[in-house]
């Protein structure tokens, strides 16, 4: 990708999603229970959209999103836009450290397409109503993040009519997330984030445990969802700047789990063709930055060292101290700094108010003019 994709890069940001107003969450129920129409339902979206960009320019950044507002969940919606995928009811949500989620999921119905998917008029607004100031930056969830949601612990590829076999899925995963992308680009996108908890789920101690006791090789699976990435990364147009985002969950302030980078960190910082990785560094179940010690070089770092998860305002001054300190791996120039995940990854969002979620993203403004003077 060319080195002027890195204009799109800014030492100051967010991972994407922010908390719903009220109002748009009322609509959205009576939408669900046939109260208003769809188009009533849009009207409304289209409102707290743009006011919300509105704000996020208010605030200073300089990629702004639709905060995720048209969705339910961060992953999900996607998924369920594409061909050859559905939703799906289940007996019960996942299991977070904390609590459980919702109780719906997506299911393989056929071959996978990605003709006419939702998301791009949903960017088509995004881009008409942000300005020429500012880059429209959409989200969606990273193909390996679909190798995880069919994988099970045991490293198996669920018996189907349509796919023989895993790297029959992955050529057509990548194929079917290409032609949502090249419409995306058509439409004006020029930033794109993979959101990625993949690899956040590979490195818990507790799953590498359940890969030996079922006989797969772990690294097996994380060369799957390397290739799965990088059949989509390394054929996208060279003024596309695209970058990754890993966490290890995000519902209601809760957590799915914990661990170091380093059992993924040459595969993900070392050969993942993304431009930029933002990675979650709240806490001391994310580990410390040595395994950046296997960074590629050449993409930007966005640490994600404020959480989105409570309201407390971190300390600056020990924030300042953990840039100083990722700076032994890799040059200020190339880091940057965010929330360690989005303020609402599921339409529930996190414990927190709209006044302390934006008392965030200020104080990470303020951070940066102190580190790199801008």
């Amino acid at each position: 990708m060319g080195e002027h994709c890195k204009t799109h890069a800014f030492h100051n940001d967010v991972v994407g999603s922010f908390l719903r107003p009220e109002y748009l969450k009322e609509a959205r129920e009576k939408f669900a229970k046939g109260e208003i129409t769809h188009e009533e339902l849009t009207a409304t979206e289209d409102k707290a959209i743009k006011a919300l960009v509105e704000k996020q320019k208010a605030h200073g950044l300089k990629a702004v999103t639709d905060g995720e507002f048209r969705r339910s969940w961060w992953h999900f919606d996607f998924w369920w836009g594409l061909e050859g995928l559905e939703k799906e009811e289940v007996a019960q949500g996942k299991q977070f450290h904390d609590l459980e989620t919702r109780a719906e999921s997506v299911k393989l119905i056929g071959k996978l397409g990605g003709k006419n998917h939702p998301f791009v008029q949903h960017f088509k607004y995004l881009k008409s109503i942000a300005g020429d100031d500012v880059v429209a930056r959409q989200s969606i969830p990273a193909p390996a993040q679909l190798i995880r949601k069919f994988v099970g612990d045991d490293g198996a590829f669920p018996e189907n009519p349509f796919y023989a076999d895993l790297d029959a899925f992955i050529d057509d995963l990548a194929k079917a997330y290409l032609e949502v992308i090249a419409d995306l680009y058509a439409a004006g996108l020029r930033s794109l984030q993979l959101d990625d908890c993949s690899w956040g789920s590979l490195v818990d101690p507790e799953f590498k445990k359940k890969c030996e006791a079922n006989g797969y090789d772990f690294d097996a699976l994380a060369d799957a969802f390397l290739r799965s990435n990088n059949a989509v990364l390394e054929n996208l147009p060279e003024d596309l700047f695209v970058s990754t985002h890993v966490c290890r969950g995000n519902y209601r302030s809760s957590y799915h789990s914990s661990g170091s980078y380093e059992p993924v960190s040459a595969f993900l910082l070392g050969s993942e063709k993304a431009d930029a990785f933002y990675l979650e560094y709240d806490s001391e179940r994310a580990g410390g930055f040595e395994p950046l010690k296997d960074w590629d070089g050449k993409s930007q770092v966005v640490l994600g060292l404020v959480t989105s998860k409570t309201p407390q305002l971190e300390d600056k001054e020990q924030i300042i101290s953990r840039i100083r300190e990722a700076q032994k791996y890799v040059p200020l120039e190339k880091l940057a700094l965010s929330p360690q995940c989005g303020f609402s990854s599921t339409e529930e969002g996190n414990n927190l108010s709209e006044a302390e979620q934006w008392a965030k993203v200020d104080f990470i403004k303020e951070v940066v003019a102190e580190v790199w003077g801008a």
